[in-house]
């Protein structure tokens, strides 16, 4: 039975085209993790560029995540550590010492020890639930943290012993804390100097910061879950820096901390311990050299901006030379730089350093905002593009040894390659199951700031069939890109809306990655004016160019960020959007944490009028086109606080919406394939409720 695209198909419906894809794919979504169990990742190049580590489940649905070792002169792959069945327990991460002789990992609260030549695993006894273990360089001793305390011990599990223990309720050693973790993208607070005598450790004092708490509605015999949350204007947490030496005597790592207050980077390497500090109103970087005898800081570089100081993966680097790779933002480009001087030409956006090779840096950028690009570059030399197919690529370098993971538009997943010189690649296998879908998508550029857009139809749909409704699905934020040259696992959601009945439009636009530092400030100041501007902008000039789209019936799609894009998007354009579905939203802008909100916005003290105009909860009484509002109860990224905030603004307003609280689940609901299908579902019935019928 032909499908009128004006009354498409419900997923029960059994004459459905690609029924069973089309309801199979949410839950196939949310069991694979997002199409990533079986793939592999996490790798690291050891026996001096002979092997490759990585991590890699037993199947494209098992979650139990198991350490590999690839042998690169016979291509034969070899199981090291893991779990012994399906069991939902996996190793999340590992470490290594140098040599990559012996690794290091937790399953269950558990540290594990293995000789990874031989395979030989040892549970070590602990003082308690370890996390974050690291074998020192000479894979001697392992470090591990346990009750906010950082532990070393030997590596036959002898002589665990306490090197720095908290001194404060609130106190943890090693630890990254929130605003690190969340915003600046730096997840680690211990680092061993190369010779194993010494590690640098942050100790982090969470007591000035606010406590918040998640309580679960469903339950409630269960005491509220207490958390620090540092929300904008408000104290973040204190954190220093020590030099700690394996009897335990610390040397306190000295800088003004009034001026500087973020650690964003820090680390040890042959050259000796460094560190990078921001600014609270993060327009100053400031990179120093620590002595790491007395603790003495020697600064080696100063980043200014007007607006904020971009914090760059990898960043700030050694050569084996001594060179600081670095970046800076100059004449509209992000350029990698070397002691300051610019290597990377015009044009070329620079997005991360990956590794560092003697002298060598291996990095990731652009030229195209939809793909990226791996390439290596030393001081004084030319920068050398290593990959050459469209997509979004990345990689590790060590040893000489490449690893190239290339996403393309060709194919879902990502494939692996690992090169040497003068030798043939060796593939690493996936066992990524393939999406139940297959994208039908157009790439699109439009209006005179060149947009870039993606357009999914139905698989069913034909050249003169009726005109769909428009699904417009963007995230749009200053985190990430939806619009790139590769299959991404959220595409194949909008593909599961398009086989619903929908023309579904992704498009990024204003403050999205990849454009340059000045695309990336124009929202300095206002997070939502010119990210709807774009949406709507490229909405019509596609829909001038693409007969499929009925501008009549124009919903919109979001989750975080794109939640609270979505609610804005009904308030202010109700001409353009019918109805909208907005998920995990911020209504009130002072309710999300210091270091990514003021990065934006600045202190709320000083800026107040920013924070009104980009929180939806003023605008509530605007509201007249049906919105569902989704949240989980357990979001301790997005609280849900701000949900509920916003339903109450909209009763008091008098205005009807819709509430889909979701018991039990954080920020990212994929961990339950019911919920996740279930939620999906919800969302796709009250789109066909709400759109306008055809005209």
């Amino acid at each position: 039975m032909p499908v009128n695209p004006r009354h498409p198909a419900a997923p029960h419906d059994p004459d459905a085209p690609g029924r069973d894809a089309a309801t199979g794919l949410p839950r196939q979504f949310a069991r694979t993790r997002r199409f990533s169990l079986g793939a592999p990742s996490g790798f690291t190049v050891v026996r001096d560029g002979r092997a490759v580590l990585f991590l890699r489940s037993r199947s494209g649905d098992d979650p139990a995540t198991c350490l590999w070792e690839l042998d690169l002169d016979t291509a034969a792959e070899r199981l090291v550590a893991g779990p012994g069945s399906r069991s939902g327990a996996g190793i999340g991460a590992y470490a290594t010492d140098d040599a990559g002789g012996l690794a290091a990992y937790t399953l269950e609260g558990e540290l594990h020890v293995v000789d990874v030549p031989s395979g030989a695993d040892r549970t070590l006894p602990t003082a308690g639930r370890a996390s974050e273990p690291r074998p020192d360089p000479s894979g001697r001793r392992v470090a591990y943290l346990s009750g906010g305390a950082l532990r070393v011990a030997e590596a036959d599990g002898s002589a665990d012993r306490v090197l720095a223990e908290p001194d404060g309720p609130e106190v943890r050693f090693g630890v990254a804390e929130h605003a690190a973790r969340e915003s600046m993208g730096r997840t680690r607070g211990y680092w061993w100097s190369p010779d194993g005598s010494r590690l640098l450790v942050a100790r982090v004092d969470e007591s000035p910061v606010a406590l918040w708490h998640v309580a679960d509605p469903s339950d409630p015999a269960r005491p509220p879950r207490a958390v620090r949350y540092p929300a904008a204007g408000t104290a973040n947490a204190d954190v220093t820096l020590w030099i700690v030496t394996l009897d335990g005597r610390r040397t306190e790592v000295p800088w003004d901390r009034l001026a500087h207050e973020y650690l964003v980077a820090a680390g040890w390497d042959a050259h000796g311990p460094y560190l990078a500090v921001q600014s609270r109103d993060q327009r100053a970087v400031v990179t120093y050299a620590i002595d790491p005898g007395t603790g003495r800081t020697v600064r080696l570089a100063v980043q200014r901006d007007e607006h904020w100081v971009h914090l760059l993966p990898g960043a700030p680097a050694r050569t084996a030379g001594g060179a600081l790779a670095a970046h800076a933002d100059e004449d509209g480009t992000r350029c990698l730089t070397f002691d300051g001087v610019p290597a990377t030409p015009q044009g070329l956006q620079v997005r991360e350093i990956l590794s560092v090779d003697g002298d060598d840096v291996l990095f990731t950028a652009s030229s195209d905002p939809t793909e990226t690009h791996v390439w290596r570059c030393r001081p004084g030399g030319r920068p050398e593009r290593l990959t050459s197919a469209p997509g979004v690529h990345t990689g590790v370098l060590r040893h000489g040894t490449l690893v190239l993971s290339a996403r393309t538009a060709a194919r879902p997943g990502a494939e692996v390659t690992v090169l040497r010189p003068g030798r043939p690649g060796v593939r690493v296998a996936s066992y990524a199951e393939r999406p139940l879908l297959e994208l039908r998508r157009t790439a699109l550029v439009t209006t005179r700031r060149e947009l870039r857009s993606h357009l999914l139809l139905p698989s069913w749909h034909r050249p003169g069939d009726p005109a769909l409704p428009v699904l417009v699905d963007p995230y749009a934020g200053p985190a990430l890109q939806r619009v790139t040259a590769e299959q991404a696992p959220m595409t194949f959601v909008s593909q599961w809306f398009a086989e619903q009945g929908f023309a579904v439009l992704v498009t990024d636009g204003s403050g999205t990655p990849g454009r340059g530092p000045a695309w990336e400030r124009e929202v300095h100041g206002d997070i939502l004016g010119p990210v709807l501007d774009d949406q709507v902008a490229a909405l019509l000039a596609v829909a001038e160019r693409r007969p499929e789209l009925d501008l009549g019936r124009v919903a919109v799609r979001g989750w975080s960020f794109s939640g609270t894009l979505a609610v804005a998007a009904v308030l202010r354009r109700p001409d353009v959007f019918h109805a909208a579905v907005a998920g995990a939203g911020v209504s009130d802008q002072r309710l999300y944490d210091t270091h990514w909100r003021e990065r934006f916005l600045g202190h709320p003290a000083e800026h107040p009028g920013r924070y009104d105009a980009c929180s939806t909860l003023r605008e509530a009484h605007r509201l007249s086109r049906p919105l569902l509002l989704v949240h989980g109860l357990a979001d301790d990224n997005v609280f849900a606080a701000g949900t509920l905030r916003l339903s109450a603004a909209l009763l008091a307003a008098g205005r009807p919406h819709e509430v889909l609280p979701l018991a039990g689940s954080g920020h990212a609901p994929t961990s339950d394939e019911t919920v996740f299908a279930g939620m999906l579902l919800h969302q796709l019935d009250f789109l066909r409720r709400h759109l306008p019928p055809a005209r």
